[in-house]
C-alpha cells in the first residue's frame, strides 16, 4: 500500500506530537491464554483492559483457543516467545497445556492459572470460584425446587475440564440422600449452547418424565430449552451455571423465566490483573484465591440485575472519561511543551524522518517486489520459447528429455514452481518446517537453503513467512473473515504475532487494512 508524500508527512507530524508527550515502552507485558471465546471470557478481558486505566504501562495480548488444546498449546509458546512478563491462562483441559505451562514456567515467567485447574504444579497463582460447591449448592436447590421427587437431565461441560468434574461432583453428592430424585439422562457438551442442543435432539430416549433440566453452565441450559421446546409437549424446568449481567445474561434469563435458577460464577478480571501487578511488583499475595458468588433465583434476580447494570453503567462511564481524560492531557501537553521555535524544529526533523522513511520503504518494498517476482511470478518457458532460443533445435528435432532431478544444477525456473506449489500446498500448516519443505522437493535442507537463497537472496522461512503475510493480505482484503480467522488460515498460531508480523512487512496492522 502506497502513501503520498503529504500523508506520510501527516502521519509523521501526528507520530512525533503524540510520541513527545509519551515515548515510554510498556513497563509490563502480560498474556493472557484463554480457552475459548465466549461471552463469560469477553465481559472478563474488557474487566482486565479497564484496569489497566488505573495503571501505567500495562500492555495485554490476548490469544483464543477456541476449545483446541493443541491451539492453546502453541498460542502459549508463542505468547512465551513475544516477550511477555507473566502469563494468565485457563487450560483447557486438566493435563492437555500442562507441557506448555512448565514451559513458560521454567524460563522464569509468572503464571497464574484461574477459572480451570492444570495437574502441574508449576504456577504463581490459582484463582477460581469453587465449582464443586457451586455443583452441590444448585443440588440442593434442585432437592428444595422438586421436593426431592423426580427425574433430571444433566449436561455436562467440555470433558477433562476440570470445572465440568467439579460441579457434577457437587451436584450427584447434593442428591445422594434423595433416592427419589434421581438423574436419569446424562449428556455431554463443550460449554456451547450449540453442543447441548445438538445432544438433546440427538437423544434417542423418552424425556417426558424429566423434571429439570441442569446444565454446566446457562449457554448449554439454553441449548436444552430450545431442543426440547422444537420437540414439543411439557416442558421441564431449566438451571445452569455462570448468571452474567446484561442483556441475555443468566440473570436477565431468570428474570424472564426463561431459567428456573442459576449461580454466578463471577470474572473479575480487575482482580486478576492485580493480582498480576502484585505478583511482578514483588507485593505480597495469595498463592490460592477462591471467589465468591451467589445462586440467582426468580426472588432475587431483579434485584441482582438492578446491582449489575448499575455497576456495568458505572465501568461504561469511567471508560468514557478515561478516553476524555487521555485526550485532553495530550493536548494539554501539547500547548505547553512547544513553542514556536520548536515546531519549526520538529518540522525540519519530521522532513528529513519522512524522507528518509519513503526512500527506506522504496528500497524495502523494491527487494520485496523482485523477491516476490523471483519466487511466485516466474513462468517456466514453453517448449516453442526454448527451441527459437536454441540454435541446435532448428536443425535437429528435439528430444524428449526426463525430468531433470532433485540436485543442484536444477533448472531455476521449474525449481521456482515447484518450490512455489509445495509451499502454496501447505501454507496454512503451523507445523510446516523446512526440513519437510526439503523433503517435499527431495532435497536436504542444505541444498534447499542453498537453492533458495542463490535465486532470491532470501532463506526459505523467509520466503514462506512473505507467502503467508501475502495470502493473509489477500483474505483480509477480499474476504470478511476476522483477523484471528485469517492468522490461522495462513498458518500463524497467533492472532497476535501475525498482527505484529504483518505490520512489519506491510507497514500497517491488520485493522487497518479492514478499515479501508
Amino acid at each position: 500500500m502506497k502513501l503520498t508524500i503529504k500523508t506520510a508527512i501527516l502521519f509523521g507530524v501526528i507520530l512525533l506530537l503524540l510520541t513527545a508527550c509519551n515515548n515510554q515502552q510498556p513497563k509490563y507485558i502480560i498474556g493472557v491464554s484463554q480457552c475459548s471465546e465466549d461471552v463469560w471470557r469477553d465481559r472478563q478481558n474488557w474487566e482486565m483492559k479497564m484496569e489497566t486505566n488505573f495503571h501505567e504501562g500495562i500492555e495485554l495480548r490476548f490469544a483464543a483457543a477456541l476449545d483446541v488444546s493443541e491451539r492453546q498449546i502453541h498460542q502459549i509458546d508463542s505468547l512465551v516467545e513475544s516477550g511477555i512478563n507473566l502469563l494468565i491462562v485457563a487450560p483447557n483441559q486438566l493435563s492437555s497445556v500442562s507441557s506448555a505451562i512448565d514451559r513458560a514456567y521454567n524460563k522464569g515467567i509468572p503464571v497464574i492459572v484461574f477459572e480451570r485447574k492444570t495437574d502441574t504444579q508449576n504456577y504463581t497463582a490459582f484463582v477460581s470460584a469453587d465449582n464443586y460447591e457451586m455443583g452441590r449448592l444448585m443440588g440442593e436447590y434442585v432437592v428444595s425446587r422438586l421436593k426431592g421427587k423426580g427425574q433430571v437431565m444433566e449436561i455436562f461441560g467440555l470433558k477433562g475440564s476440570s470445572p465440568a468434574d467439579e460441579r457434577h461432583r457437587g451436584f450427584s453428592d447434593a442428591l445422594a440422600n434423595y433416592p427419589d430424585l434421581q438423574v436419569s439422562v446424562t449428556l455431554q457438551g463443550d460449554w456451547t449452547e450449540e453442543s447441548a442442543y445438538q445432544a438433546v435432539k440427538d437423544y434417542q430416549g423418552n424425556l417426558d418424565d424429566i423434571s429439570l433440566v441442569f446444565g454446566h453452565n446457562d449457554r448449554m441450559a439454553m441449548g436444552a430449552r430450545k431442543a426440547l421446546t422444537e420437540r414439543g409437549g411439557r416442558l421441564p424446568l431449566f438451571t445452569g451455571i455462570d448468571g452474567l449481567p446484561g442483556k441475555n445474561g443468566g440473570i436477565c434469563l431468570v428474570r424472564d423465566s426463561l431459567l428456573d435458577a442459576t449461580y454466578i460464577y463471577p470474572t473479575r478480571g480487575d482482580q486478576l490483573l492485580k493480582l498480576a501487578l502484585d505478583i511482578l511488583e514483588g507485593k505480597p499475595y495469595q498463592k490460592e484465591t477462591l471467589l465468591t458468588s451467589a445462586l440467582v433465583t426468580r426472588d432475587n434476580a431483579k434485584v441482582l440485575e438492578l446491582e449489575s447494570n448499575e455497576v456495568l453503567r458505572q465501568a461504561q462511564n469511567l471508560e468514557e472519561l478515561q478516553t476524555k481524560a487521555s485526550s485532553y492531557l495530550h493536548q494539554l501537553a501539547t500547548q505547553r511543551t512547544i513553542s514556536l521555535l520548536a515546531l519549526i524544529l520538529i518540522a525540519l526533523l519530521i522532513l528529513v524522518l519522512v524522507l528518509f522513511w519513503l526512500y527506506h520503504r522504496s528500497k524495502v518494498s523494491a527487494q520485496r517486489e523482485r523477491m516476490v517476482n523471483n519466487l511466485w511470478n516466474m513462468e517456466v518457458p514453453t517448449e516453442p520459447e526454448k527451441e527459437k532460443n536454441t540454435e541446435e533445435n532448428t536443425t535437429e528435432p528435439s528430444i524428449a528429455k526426463e525430468e531433470p532431478t532433485p540436485l543442484e544444477n536444477e533448472k531455476e525456473p521449474l525449481f521456482i514452481v515447484r518450490f512455489k506449489d509445495v509451499v502454496e500446498a501447505r501454507l496454512s500448516d503451523s507445523d510446516l518446517s523446512v526440513d519437510d519443505l526439503a523433503a517435499a522437493m527431495n532435497l536436504s535442507r542444505v541444498q534447499l537453503y542453498r537453492k533458495v537463497k542463490a535465486i532470491s537472496g532470501s532463506s526459505p522461512v523467509e520466503l514462506l513467512r512473505t507467502a503467508r503475510l501475502n495470502r493473509g493480505y489477500q483474505l483480509l482484503f477480499q474476504t470478511d473473515k476476522t483477523i484471528a480467522e485469517v492468522a490461522y488460515d495462513v498458518g500463524f498460531t497467533a492472532p497476535s504475532y501475525f498482527t505484529k508480523c504483518f505490520k512489519d512487512e506491510f507497514g500497517i496492522s491488520p485493522s487497518d487494512l479492514q478499515a479501508k
